[in-house]
């Protein structure tokens, strides 16, 4: 990348997390790698996928123009370069020109700008729509390169399209209608069968543009009981396992022949208020039921104190000590006080959703919760959904509050611009928005010099917790568990299972 538009936005999303790149040694006689998770993907379209569940599958499977590393870095996917222009109003990328489709076609810069469109379109209901608006149009001057011309400079742009849900699918299946009936990717792996919350077998591919890939292939089961992957783990049934229970996870480095890998992430848990229904539509009720929330003891209790307790931002560069944000530390009788000056003093009662196993505190921490606001007279009916039930309730935004395990970014903009703007896609979900969060939102994503996007980014955190539409409770930690023998696995602060390509099996 050129330019000194390019040079300050790798200083403004370069992070350091202190997780290091491996080695990996390919073996001669590779084999295929059994692994087990307890929640099943909900749907195999990456540019409409939220849960988690989905999005760690998928990610073996599509690929996005680039992704991010282990430390946080742009680095490449199917574009092997990339340049902004010195205005920072055009982005160009050269493709890989190994990059090939699972179904041997290659990846064309045909294929990024109608899959773009395709996120671009509000009919397609795409998740990320609101990162790429600054997309004015796209060219294609040959095969391998295209070149995004933008309304205006967009810092964050380029950290967007590491998502999964910025992921580059098959024109031709776009046009065929075929985006979600299966899943042709250009990833490390193919999916050859998949038996929904039972199991999926997925293949190498072994044309993938990306290098040589460990192992044969993943035969995945859905094991919704972590204790029963801990058994089977055990065993020797499994050979690695996507934990998201810290009851579990923190048994495995008892066992000898059993390793754990434990990564800070930027996902975040969350208690989401719905500020368009009565009586959240009041600061005041918004406020005291943060004031009434002791967010570390929600932790404790949930999470056994696995995690830390988090403001809105979660990415070490931006993020603000929560103990200078609005009552991070509980005050009941400021609470009280607030409650009876919105005219509640006796409370009122409400329902807050969560999901089965995504995350699997959700029930714990929405009982905590629960007891909490009691004490300031808010009776809290809990709902306990599926998640493919939950992930719908939520995107319609029908709920009082909802206890939800959200995903974070390496960018302010890019994590939150499709809830905190006029224009998000997500403002069903968010079901609030002032002038001052859309204000700071588009300063932050306009400006290049890095110190001044800090200052705007702490701006927006410290309003966004002083109307408290959501009540931000903690970050965790990613966990999977391997066998002694599986070696190459590398983390990322994203959750992304992407380095199972290059794992191996000793």
């Amino acid at each position: 990348m050129k330019g000194n538009f390019a040079k300050t936005l790798i200083s403004g999303v370069a992070l350091a997390v202190g997780v290091g790149l491996a080695t990996v040694a390919i073996p001669a006689q590779a084999a295929t790698l059994r692994m087990a998770w307890s929640q099943d993907a909900t749907g195999l379209d990456p540019h409409k996928q939220t849960a988690f569940s989905s999005i760690r599958l998928l990610e073996l499977i599509y690929e996005p123009l680039v992704r991010l590393d282990s430390n946080l870095q742009i680095a490449p996917g199917v574009a092997q370069s990339w340049q902004f222009s010195s205005d920072g109003k055009q982005l160009t990328f050269k493709l890989n020109a190994r990059a090939k489709f699972q179904n041997g076609a290659p990846v064309t810069s045909a294929d990024v700008k109608a899959s773009f469109q395709r996120i671009l379109d509000q009919a397609t209901g795409a998740v990320a729509r609101a990162n790429f608006l600054s997309i004015a149009s796209i060219d294609t001057p040959d095969a391998n390169t295209v070149v995004f011309n933008l309304s205006q400079p967009d810092v964050p742009l380029l950290t967007a399209m590491t998502s999964l849900n910025a992921a580059v699918v098959p024109a031709s299946e776009i046009t065929a209608g075929t985006i979600g009936t299966k899943a042709i990717g250009s990833g490390p792996f193919k999916l050859d069968s998949w038996v929904p919350n039972s199991k999926e077998v997925l293949s190498a591919n072994k044309d993938w543009a990306g290098g040589a890939i460990g192992v044969d292939g993943i035969n995945i089961s859905v094991l919704p009981d972590e204790t029963a992957i801990l058994a089977s783990l055990r065993t020797g049934q499994i050979d690695f396992a996507l934990l998201n229970d810290p009851l579990v996870a923190t048994l495995v480095p008892k066992e000898p022949k059993l390793q754990l890998t434990r990564t800070p992430v930027l996902s975040y848990n969350v208690l989401q208020l719905n500020p368009s229904r009565k009586p959240m539509d009041q600061l005041a009720v918004r406020q005291a039921i943060s004031c009434a929330i002791d967010r570390k003891d929600v932790m404790d209790t949930a999470a056994l104190g696995e995690g830390k307790v988090t403001g809105p931002l979660t990415m070490p560069l931006y993020a603000t000590d929560p103990s200078k944000l609005f009552c991070y530390t509980r005050d009941v009788a400021k609470a009280k006080k607030l409650m009876a000056d919105a005219g509640f003093a006796n409370g009122f009662s409400a329902t807050v959703i969560a999901a089965t196993g995504e995350p699997p505190t959700a029930t714990a921490e929405a009982q905590v919760i629960q007891s909490q606001l009691a004490e300031i007279g808010i009776k809290l009916d809990i709902k306990v959904m599926e998640l493919n039930v939950y992930v719908d309730t939520w995107l319609k935004g029908n709920f009082d509050m909802a206890v939800a395990l959200n995903g974070g970014s390496a960018d302010p903009y890019s994590m939150y611009n499709r809830y905190w703007t006029k224009t998000g896609n997500l403002q069903k979900v968010a079901n609030y928005i002032d002038d001052t969060l859309d204000s700071l939102m588009q300063k932050g994503r306009a400006e290049t010099d890095p110190a001044k996007r800090k200052e705007i980014f702490a701006q927006f955190e410290k309003h966004l917790a002083e109307v408290s539409p959501w009540i931000w409770l903690y970050t965790a930690y990613g966990y999977t568990a391997e066998q002694k023998n599986v070696e190459g696995f590398v983390p990322t602060p994203t959750g992304s299972l992407f380095g199972l390509s290059k794992v191996s099996i000793k």
